[in-house]
Order: C-alpha cells, then sequence, then structure tokens
C-alpha cells in the first residue's frame, strides 16, 4: 500500500498497546474491523444501541425478515428465518411460518417457534429491551406449532416487518441459551447468524468465529477480530500498515477525499443517515414566542453547513423527517436564510437589541464544529448561542433532563416516518415526563395526525397523515431540519463484501457468509 509514509513505524508505537491476536491457524481468513470505542457493553441484541455494539449484531442474529445485505430500504425486505407470512385485511393478525432445521450455535439446538414467541415478548419487555416501546401494539405473540408463529397487534402498526427484521428488537435469540444464563446472556450471545461469538478480551477485541452449519451457507472467512480502537489516528495508522482490513471512518468530507485518493482502499459511504436538526425547546424562554424560533430558522445558512460537512458526507434534508424514510413530506417546505428577516421578527417580540438562548453542546468532534457554525451564524442577526461545552455523556443527561435551549441532535431509526415523529414529535416523548424519549422541543401540535397514522390501515391516507403532521411542526418551528450525516467506513481492496454496499440498519457493513479476503 502506499497510504501513508513510515505509518509502519508510528502504527507500532501507538498500537504497543493492544493486544492484537494473530490468527488462529496461518491458513485462516481472519478479516480485521477497527471500531472507535474503548469497550463493549452489551453484545444483547435487545439491549445493543450504540453504534459500536450494533454492527455485529448483523453478524450474530437474523429476524423473522431482513432487509437485503447492502440494503436500509423498508420495501426490499425479504424473507430471513421466516419463509412465508400472511396478514389479516386489516392488518391485525401476522401469521410467520419458521423455515425448518435453522441452527443456533454451539449446542443449543434448531429454531423453533418458542425461541421467536420468548425473543419478540423480550423485545416488547422495558426490563429487558431498549426498543420496548416501539412493540406496545403486540398484545399477543404465540406458538401455534413448532413453526407457526401468530401476532395480534391492537391496531395496525407502521413498518410491522421492520420489527420482526434483522433490526433491534427483531432479531431472534435462543430460548434456552438466554434462560441459561440470565444476565450474562449479553457476554455469551446465541443466535443462527453467520458468526458466532467466541471471546471478548476486555477493552481489547471481541472476537467471532465462523458458524459452521449457518443456513445459507458456510461463511468464507474464519474469524472476524473486532478490535475497539477508538482514537481515529491509531484505526487509520493500524489500517496504512496493513494491520486492520476495515475500520470506521471520520465523517467529514476532506477525510474521504483523501482516503479516495489512496491506492488499494475503498470508501463506503452509505445509508441510513444520522439525521442532524437542531430542536428548539418551544417551553422555554426566549424561543417560547413562535417569533424567536422563527428569527432562528431564518438565521441558520443550511446551504452553509452543508458546504462545511460536505454534500457526498451530509447531504440536506428537506423536512422532520429523514431523508429517504417512507413518509417523507417536502411539500412544506424549508426555512428561508434571510438575516433580515430574522432581525424584524426579533424586533417584532420586543428584542430589538437581540436574544441569547442556552445550548448544552457535546465536545464530540461530529458535533462542536457545527454548532460553533451555527452559532457564528446566529450572531450575524443578533442572536447570541450561549454554548455550554460537556463530554457526551454528560451532554446525554442534560439533554435529557430538559436543560437545554437549542438541541443539536443526530439519529437513525428505522425508515419510516412514524418512528422520527414519534420519538421526536409526540407529547408522549417530551423530555422530562415518565413517557420520556426525544422530544427535546416540547413539541405536540402534530399528535392528532401521528396517532391517526398508527391506526390507518389505508397506506395513502396513512401517508398523508404522516403529510399533515410534518406540516404542523414546521409551521410551528419545533426544529430546524439540517443534514444527513451518512456512514463512512474503510476498508482494503482485498475485502469482498459479496454484495453492494448501499444501506445498513445496523450502521456497519454486514459480514456474511458471502464476504470474503483476498489476500
Amino acid at each position: 500500500m502506499t497510504h501513508l509514509t513510515k505509518a509502519a513505524t508510528i502504527t507500532a508505537t501507538l498500537l504497543s498497546g493492544f493486544a492484537l491476536s494473530a490468527p488462529a491457524l496461518a491458513q485462516d481468513k481472519v478479516l480485521r474491523v477497527g471500531i472507535n470505542t474503548p469497550e463493549i457493553k452489551t453484545l444483547d441484541p435487545h439491549r445493543a444501541s450504540a453504534t459500536a455494539e450494533k454492527g455485529p449484531m448483523s453478524w450474530i442474529f437474523n429476524g423473522l425478515v431482513r432487509f437485503p445485505p447492502g440494503s436500509a430500504d423498508p420495501d426490499a425486505l425479504e424473507p430471513d428465518l421466516a419463509e412465508s407470512w400472511t396478514a389479516s385485511e386489516d392488518g391485525t393478525e401476522w401469521i410467520f411460518t419458521l423455515k425448518q432445521g435453522i441452527s443456533f450455535h454451539g449446542d443449543w439446538g434448531v429454531l423453533t417457534a418458542e425461541d421467536v414467541v420468548y425473543s419478540l415478548q423480550r423485545a416488547k419487555d422495558p426490563e429487558r429491551s431498549s426498543f420496548a416501546a416501539a412493540y406496545s401494539a403486540f398484545e399477543t405473540i404465540e406458538a401455534l406449532d413448532d413453526h407457526t408463529v401468530r401476532i395480534v397487534l391492537a391496531h395496525p402498526v407502521p413498518g410491522l416487518l421492520g420489527l420482526v427484521s434483522n433490526y433491534h428488537g427483531g432479531q431472534i435469540i435462543s430460548k434456552a441459551a438466554a434462560e441459561a444464563s440470565g444476565d450474562d446472556f449479553s457476554k455469551a450471545p446465541v443466535g443462527t447468524g453467520p458468526f458466532e461469538f467466541e471471546r471478548y478480551d476486555t477493552q481489547q477485541q471481541v472476537v467471532f468465529v465462523a458458524h459452521e452449519e449457518y443456513f445459507r451457507g458456510a461463511p468464507k472467512i474464519d474469524q472476524i477480530d473486532y478490535r475497539l480502537i477508538q482514537a481515529d489516528a491509531s484505526r487509520e495508522l493500524a489500517f496504512a500498515s496493513e494491520e486492520l482490513d476495515l475500520i470506521y471512518g471520520k465523517r467529514e468530507q476532506r477525510w474521504v477525499g483523501r482516503w479516495q485518493n489512496e491506492e488499494n482502499t475503498k470508501v463506503d459511504l452509505f445509508w441510513p443517515a444520522e439525521f442532524r436538526t437542531l430542536h428548539l425547546n418551544t417551553a422555554m424562554a426566549p424561543l417560547d414566542d413562535k417569533r424567536v424560533r422563527q428569527a432562528v430558522a431564518h438565521a441558520i445558512n443550511v446551504d452553509e453547513i452543508v458546504a462545511f460537512v460536505g454534500a457526498d458526507v451530509g447531504p440536506r434534508g428537506c423536512s422532520v423527517v429523514p431523508t429517504g424514510y417512507l413518509g417523507e413530506d417536502c411539500s412544506a417546505g424549508t426555512y428561508e436564510y434571510d438575516p433580515e428577516a430574522a432581525k424584524a421578527l426579533l424586533t417584532e417580540a420586543g428584542h430589538p437589541d437581540g436574544v441569547t438562548i442556552n445550548a448544552v453542546v457535546s465536545s464530540n468532534n461530529a458535533q462542536l464544529p457545527i454548532m460553533e457554525v451555527i452559532q457564528a451564524q446566529l450572531a450575524q442577526s443578533g442572536i447570541t448561542l450561549d454554548m455550554q461545552v460537556v463530554d457526551h455523556p454528560t451532554y446525554h443527561e442534560m439533554i435529557r433532563d430538559d436543560l437545554s435551549g437549542a438541541t443539536f441532535y443526530g439519529a437513525a431509526r428505522f425508515p419510516v416516518a412514524d418512528s422520527y415523529l414519534t420519538e421526536f414529535y409526540h407529547s408522549d416523548a417530551i423530555v422530562g415526563t415518565p413517557t420520556a424519549i426525544t422530544n427535546f422541543s416540547h413539541c405536540d401540535v402534530a399528535d392528532a395526525a401521528i396517532d391517526a397514522a398508527k391506526v390507518e390501515g389505508d397506506p395513502e391516507v396513512q401517508k398523508a397523515h404522516w403529510a399533515e403532521a410534518q406540516r404542523l411542526i414546521h409551521e410551528q418551528v419545533c426544529s430546524v431540519p439540517l443534514f444527513n450525516l451518512r456512514q463512512v467506513w474503510l476498508r482494503s481492496a482485498d475485502v469482498d463484501y459479496g454484495y453492494e454496499l448501499e444501506g445498513e440498519m445496523n450502521l456497519a457493513p454486514r459480514i456474511t457468509e458471502m464476504t470474503d479476503l483476498t489476500r
């Protein structure tokens, strides 16, 4: 490789503290992956929500249905553990017929309907799942026989198949293994996927090995070493010296451009993006005045922010619902950049000398630079953004304690409008309340439309409800949509995924039975 001069020497120094395991046997194909975290807290699919934890879930587990490898398109869902399914005319009863003879990892037997029932009941249990809210409409989940599962819903659920897909709570685990392990299941997960957990070397790496009895065929790769290297520079230099084959990249245009010009490397930019939004706290002065919120919206130059981030990495959004989600509607338009209009609105609101808005801001390099750009833009219209910069965990605590006037937040959810509208704009999700999720703006104007869409069986009428919700939220200026921050990974040309990577719901390239190493 021609990546970086003296890279090997520098890498040896930087990585001297890491225990990098060698392949078990010389002929083994070992894929070495570098991720930006110092530790893995859980490998339980019903708890794994951090980016570094989500990726391996797609290697270990399957769902009843799946996004095809390389896709995050909900319209492309296909059979996975289920071979077929039917739904009642009103969409409230679903029956799934399972494929037979699918082996769990290790000595945990074959998949049955009881494993599916156990997994989905676990997914809807807030004591055992981080995704329970999404399954609240699941009234009953039962096994009709060893290979048939029936799900009865309280009402039709938008994107129901997404909830039983290979993503978040839809991932199916071994009932016997989970009951035997108890709380330790998060440290020794058992699924049906192409790779099985072998061991976790604390704060160093997680090792996965091929599941030779995988129902789609034995993987071409024998082992995955998932190495925990938080520092961007250390991961890059390890990649440059061929210590790593695949790494989590920096979501910056200049970084992407530099590596695209290197030989024998490939930069993967894929969906879903983490949608960046500035949420405005409508319950906190001076943002409790709609005219002040309008002034903020007119004072932000989104095109300038996109240019700063880079159009390939951070394409602009057009609605409070992220780009590409089913139900996204841009008919309400965007807020026009107009500093003079912003000043006039502030004067009309009784603030001719400007206003000050407080914002809790993460020191994370994916957030702070953007907020500094926004701070400078707002200043041109007489709006002072008083930023309290804290570490990322503290930022999450403070914004959930409702301590921020303007909250910059990025998230990827299941790509259906309901998931974003419910979590960020329904009054049940307002931070600081018993049912809080991530409604930082205290927005409550679209509840009726959001709720109507949840129970609507006609897809076109459902989309109309979602469009109405987006229009109301836009008019109320609950937030300023900014841009989509796409996933960025860097790989050696020796890594062949076995498919074209356009999207991956678990935010990391999926390593499947088709993935190969040509070195």
